[in-house]
């Protein structure tokens, strides 16, 4: 039987901290024996395209416009 999480005040201020400053991404959380033992955060970085001079900052573009910062690296190799 799976042992109930407890989160306590440390662990909620850890995990408001990963969130801080995100602007895209994701927080994934591992548990093990109803501890959290891990974060992993994976941020993805979107750049406006400024080569027509048209730039705006009128919220967030669909998933498939913007790239990773990995995915772009990977791409970039070959």
């Amino acid at each position: 039987m799976a042992k109930p999480l407890k989160v306590d005040e440390v662990w909620l201020n850890r995990i408001a901290g990963q969130l801080d400053d995100m602007e895209f991404g994701s927080l994934h959380i591992v548990v093990h024996e109803g501890q959290i033992v891990q974060m992993e955060r994976t941020e993805r970085k979107r750049f406006e395209n400024t080569s027509s001079g048209n730039a705006s900052k009128s919220g967030p573009r669909s998933s498939s416009s913007a790239r990773s910062v990995r995915g772009s690296n990977a791409s970039a190799k070959g």
